[in-house]
């Protein structure tokens, strides 16, 4: 299993500005990548929390012995239940990394590769919630094609659909050999190197974890949760995430203006965010290194007084 890199480390950690003494948030703490960069900045008053939904990623978080440092075991929706229970009433920046670690990705029996067969799982959480098997083994053919065509941005989502709904007569689609399988059956034309199961993959994956949801209920919270000057930063993998991502900042770095009311001047209410540079991508010596930051592209915002 190869060690999984944090993509835009070095911009990361000069987006976040970070202070000696700040208080830091790792939103997606994976194997610890981006916690260990920012505590190496942090001086001896400083403090991060992180958070994972995985309790893979939580128990490897134990290999950090640092009275900075705590982890807890939570996803994005409960950022600020978190930092409330922490006692912790502002932070100085807060880091989303979003998508999925490359040891979630190589240990097969998580379900959330066609590269290897296993039960087709995907939960980030495996403690919690329904796994893909048991959705494809409910949902209607109608709302597994909404989900193929919307999360995975696939042409073929009502041919994949009705193929996987015909499935079930041979006792459903329970591992990610079959999955593949009955996706390359129903896609006919291929794209050039990508398996035809790609984007179904990741759709599952996306709507199983409710990964969209999630990041559309953290933000708000991430935003009431940093100081004035605090920094939000936020690196996306497909463009969902990223439109997300970019219509929330837009939205709170314009003024909130009452509808149809005269309003002065003096009377404007302010915005909450200030853009902070233009969306930052991997160099190509990154991702020569790293072929997974190809699609990384991150936002960064500053929260006003």
């Amino acid at each position: 299993m190869s060690e999984h890199q944090s993509v835009l480390l070095a911009e990361a950690l000069e987006a976040l500005a970070i202070k000696a003494d700040g208080v830091y948030v790792d939103a997606t703490f994976g194997r610890g990548g981006h916690s260990r960069a920012i505590l190496a900045r942090l001086g001896a008053n400083g403090r991060l929390i992180a958070l994972d939904r995985d309790p893979e990623a939580v128990a490897s978080a134990h290999a950090i012995a640092d009275p900075r440092f705590a982890m807890r075991h939570a996803r994005f929706s409960q950022l600020g239940a978190v930092l409330v229970d922490a006692g912790i009433a502002a932070v100085n920046g807060i880091l989303f990394d979003l998508g999925v670690s490359s040891p979630q990705l190589e240990r097969g029996e998580r379900g959330f590769s066609f590269r290897a067969d296993a039960p087709l799982d995907m939960r980030m959480d495996p403690t919690a919630g329904e796994t893909a098997a048991a959705w494809l083994g409910r949902a209607g053919e109608a709302e597994i094609r909404r989900v193929i065509k919307e999360y995975g941005e696939e042409r073929h989502a009502r041919q994949v659909a009705k193929a996987l709904v015909a499935a079930r007569a041979g006792g459903g689609v329970r591992s990610t050999g079959e999955l593949a399988r009955v996706v390359a059956a129903a896609v006919r034309t291929r794209e050039r190197r990508r398996d035809p199961a790609t984007r179904t993959f990741q759709a599952l994956r996306i709507h199983v974890n409710q990964e969209l949801e999630e990041l559309s209920l953290a933000l708000p919270q991430a935003l009431a949760s940093l100081a004035p000057g605090g920094r939000l930063v936020v690196i996306s993998f497909h463009s969902l995430e990223d439109r997300i991502t970019k219509r929330f900042f837009s939205d709170e770095a314009r003024p909130h203006l009452p509808e149809r009311l005269p309003v002065k001047a003096t009377e404007l209410p302010r915005s909450r965010l200030k853009l902070v540079g233009k969306p930052i991508r991997a160099s190509a010596a990154e991702v020569n290194a790293n072929p997974r930051a190809r699609s990384a592209v991150m936002r960064v915002a500053e929260k006003l007084a």
